[in-house]
């Protein structure tokens, strides 16, 4: 829901031009409405994507005169209500029926540790009227982005990383560790890098707070440590799945929070099955379902369409089959890249953008399965990894998109000075709270991977088209809860074998019991005829060669033979590079 910027000026008066222009990029992210707020050093502006208190007293940026407290948000807070009945109870006074107010009133109330009490997903530019203190954050899991960067004018933030920018005045330059990540890490680069020199991301459950003087602090405020905890180990295996039942049938009874009709993306795996299994057990009826399909390339499926109409036709959907064919999906790359907030390899990128476009033109509101693989062990290499004795070697063996020795033929040399992902990995490995092998990988991937994969890539996708995605299993009591399950009942039977249990109850056991399938968009895996002549052209153009940022060998040898170069988890090494590559051509960097 939404996007907003700011700046934090150096001068006197803040340049309200500058903040304008961060706007326009965020249009699409909310198309009902824009607002700029202006005051001394500060600015702030905002775009409205209307889902809750759908009249003008929710416009942003929204200004409390009586307490001097002002917010440009992003989010939801699910639980809004409830806050607000005891804000009143306490004496404030509304002029609202939205959330946005409620943020206001809490920070006054119980200062900014008030984001402990929100459920939901939110990051928010929150500013002290009277004092100039601004105080910046980020919901728990990362759901909702908020990038900032430092320049000659001052501090600047957004919603997107595009929108800072339009400001201009940014350093552009490729930052080395980022782009190392890029390259090995499946385009995940751990906050606070981004793969730009000048632009930084706030990471997961941090409030950032600007002082008038212009000092800066970080506070982290949460984190789910993985592992079992003393207390639950007489805990039984039914035991977990009545408490993990329970759990997610409250955060998808919460995400139905909404002034407007909220769906489902339906992909006829368990865990967007169960978000439907759970909607009927809440009562909820003619839920509206949406599922997307790719033409076929050879042998490789492009759909997953009998297990989806399985589950549409088994509790009564009202539902929505979306057919692509290749030539629709080269047609959407360019809207798809341009829609990233950051280069994002996943082949599943412009099938989202496709489903979301569609998906828009019913509902504002969907939610959707993202967060139960990472959360729920439901990935290939996790029982592989269950009992590893070198856990960073293991890792970067089954899960890296490079080993080193690679990336040394891949990059150019002025990039090559460390083997800064196994680094990265090993020194987060050694300060993991987990015991176990396991818990510590699965620590990994909550803490970072989920974030800047498919969180980032569900959110950049949909609010390209002024839909609003919810995801369940990152409610943070249901992450909370996965976190105390033990790894066994994780891992068991191939992955998510708790959560398998606790669906068993809501879903066809046809759903759960079929192998994982993933998102898949074979034209993207095997680059052939037009899509590999796009490719060409965009590594071959004037500006990535003069870019210099990857060996020309080794993208011959790649265009020469795009089907034989594939990560170990069965994406194109090509199209990770044609993809950076076009996302800096793109925003003309």
């Amino acid at each position: 829901m939404c996007g907003f910027c700011g700046l934090i000026s150096n001068s006197a008066e803040a340049d309200v031009s500058l903040v304008s222009a961060m706007l326009k990029p965020l249009a699409r992210r909310g198309p009902d409405a824009a607002g700029l707020y202006a005051q001394q050093r500060l600015a702030f502006g905002h775009r409205r994507l209307s889902i809750l208190d759908l009249a003008p007293t929710s416009q942003q940026p929204m200004l409390d005169s009586e307490l001097g407290i002002g917010v440009a948000f992003n989010g939801c807070i699910y639980n809004f209500r409830e806050l607000r009945k005891e804000l009143q109870a306490n004496g404030y006074r509304f002029f609202s029926d939205g959330d946005t107010e409620v943020i206001i009133k809490a920070y006054h109330a119980w200062g900014a540790n008030c984001v402990e009490r929100f459920l939901g997903m939110f990051a928010f530019a929150l500013w002290e009227r009277d004092t100039g203190r601004v105080v910046l954050a980020r919901d728990r899991l990362g759901i909702k982005p908020l990038y900032y960067s430092e320049t000659p004018d001052g501090f600047r933030f957004a919603s997107s990383l595009p929108a800072l920018l339009a400001g201009g005045d940014i350093d552009t330059s490729i930052h080395p560790a980022a782009l190392h990540h890029y390259m090995s890490w499946h385009s995940v680069v751990p906050p606070p890098l981004t793969i730009l020199n000048g632009v930084r991301k706030l990471a997961p459950a941090t409030l950032l707070t600007i002082e008038p003087n212009g000092a800066k602090s970080e506070q982290a405020y949460w984190r789910a440590e993985i592992g079992s905890y003393r207390s639950d180990q007489r805990l039984s295996e039914a035991g977990w799945s009545d408490k993990l039942l329970s759990a997610l049938e409250r955060a998808v009874a919460r995400r139905l929070v909404a002034d407007v009709p909220v769906g489902v993306l339906l992909s006829g795996g368990l865990d967007s099955s169960l978000l439907v299994g759970l909607l009927a057990r809440l009562g909820q009826n003619r839920i509206k379902t949406f599922s997307i399909g790719f033409e076929r390339v050879g042998t490789v499926a492009g759909d997953e369409f009998k297990h989806s109409d399985l589950v549409a036709q088994r509790f009564g959907t009202e539902h929505h089959r979306i057919s692509v064919a290749a030539n629709e999906v080269l047609d959407a790359l360019p809207g798809t890249i341009a829609a990233m907030s950051e280069p994002m390899m996943s082949h599943d990128a412009v099938g989202f953008f496709l489903l979301a476009r569609e998906v828009s033109r019913h509902v504002k509101v969907v939610q959707t399965g993202q967060g139960a693989d990472e959360i729920f062990a439901g990935y290939h290499w996790y029982p592989r990894l269950a009992h590893s004795n070198d856990l960073t070697d293991d890792y970067a063996r089954l899960y890296f998109d490079r080993d080193h020795d690679e990336m040394r033929a891949t990059l150019a040399p002025r990039f090559m000075n460390g083997d800064y992902s196994r680094e990265f990995v090993g020194s987060f490995f050694n300060g993991a709270p987990g015991i176990r092998p396991i818990d510590k990988v699965l620590q990994l991937d909550t803490d970072i991977m989920l974030v800047d994969d498919p969180v980032k890539r569900v959110d950049n996708m949909t609010m390209a088209w002024g839909l609003e995605a919810r995801v369940p299993f990152l409610d943070h009591e249901v992450v909370e809860l996965a976190a105390r399950i033990p790894a066994d009942l994780k891992v068991a039977g191939g992955g998510k074998h708790i959560l398998k249990r606790a669906a068993r109850t809501a879903v066809p056991s046809e759903v759960i019991d079929r192998p994982k399938g993933y998102f898949p968009v074979p034209a993207l895996k095997y680059l052939r005829g037009r899509f590999l002549q796009f490719v060409r052209e965009i590594v071959s153009d004037r500006r990535a060669r003069e870019r210099e940022l990857f060996k020309p060998a080794y993208v011959a040898q790649l265009l020469d033979g795009p089907d034989q170069a594939l990560t170990p988890k069965g994406h194109s090494k090509l199209w990770q590079i044609a993809v950076l590559e076009a996302w800096l051509q793109t925003h003309g960097i």
